[in-house]
């Protein structure tokens, strides 16, 4: 038996252990007889209403995991909260040990495929730290994807606020519409706005935590402009209307430029694929062509700096398009 196979069948145990064991944590997170009793609970808390599963998480806090031994481990690593709140503004439900678990068993196929490919083990290790950023680049995708619909809904979600308020409602009130009305994700943060509102927070802390969840230049606006308002009084309905119509004509605006900038941005995205596809396809075509350079001290300088250059094209690339209004 030789030592590629004996490695793929280690790997391939511990991806399988891994992916058990997911699907248990994933079943007692969500589906286990704890979590329902806490639901029930806070169902009663919130005078009888009915709500969603969902929806159901105002007063439990966010842990890293379910475990308070990895609970603990994951709080000795530095910047770990900036992956939570990640998780939390692509609106995942995973923890984020749940997360690092993905990532793990995404590293387990790159060294997999690696190992189909025949390649030495300087490629292996290359082909494991592609593969655990495909799990990250989807969560900053989903998180972008959700920001941006957010964006498009609050100039709606500023006019029926605008409007409740000139019938006659409380703000908040005016928020629960807004969740109630809306379609996901604002519709989603709103119910959490108008739920913290609910529990006793403070108008001010509930839509600073906004802020947080959604990090959007035209959500501090709404915000700030709603807090100025409360303190010191005046005609808010009036203020939103005006902002919302700001945001929309900023949106429509940026609409424009995005699609100017696509043709640059396809270009970037065929450039920076390019390499790795040709460099897989002859590969799998001709196994062994590529270990030559992979073997070679000089030849992972190489590739370590094709890879940063090419990085600096993407970046310079990126700050090119990107443009703010």
């Amino acid at each position: 038996m030789t030592t590629s196979y004996s490695l793929f069948v280690v790997f391939g145990f511990i991806a399988v252990v891994l992916l058990m064991e997911g699907v248990y944590v994933w079943w007692n997170d969500t589906r286990s007889p704890e979590v329902q009793r806490i639901q029930k609970r806070l169902r009663v808390l919130n005078v009888g209403e009915s709500r969603v599963a969902g929806d159901m998480t105002l007063l439990k806090q966010r842990l890293l995991s379910t475990k308070p031994e990895l609970q603990r481990l994951l709080m000795q690593v530095p910047k770990i909260y900036q992956l939570d709140r990640l998780l939390l503004q692509a609106g995942s439900t995973l923890s984020v040990m749940h997360f690092c678990s993905i990532c793990v068993i995404a590293a387990c196929g790159g060294f997999l495929f690696a190992t189909l490919l025949v390649l030495p083990w300087q490629g292996s290790l290359l082909m494991m730290a592609v593969f655990i950023f495909i799990p990250v680049l989807w969560l900053i995708r989903q998180r972008s994807k959700r920001i941006e619909k957010f964006n498009a809904q609050l100039p709606d979600a500023m006019d029926l606020i605008s409007r409740s308020l000139r019938a006659g409602h409380s703000f908040s009130s005016a928020l629960a519409m807004v969740g109630n009305e809306s379609q996901e994700p604002i519709s989603g943060e709103f119910k959490t706005v108008f739920d913290e509102i609910s529990f006793g927070i403070s108008t001010q802390n509930a839509l600073l935590n906004l802020t947080a969840r959604v990090p959007l230049p035209d959500v501090r606006y709404f915000v700030m402009a709603v807090i100025i308002q409360l303190e010191t009084g005046g005609n808010l309905a009036e203020l939103l209307n005006m902002l919302g119509q700001l945001i929309r004509q900023r949106y429509k605006l940026f609409g424009k430029i995005r699609v100017l900038a696509a043709e640059g941005k396809l270009s970037a995205m065929i450039l920076v694929a390019l390499p790795f596809v040709v460099a897989g396809a002859l590969q799998a075509l001709n196994p062994g062509y590529m270990n030559g350079l992979l073997a070679d001290p000089m030849g992972m300088k190489l590739i370590v700096g094709a890879l940063v250059l090419m990085g600096v094209g993407v970046l310079v690339m990126w700050r090119i398009v990107k443009i703010h209004i």
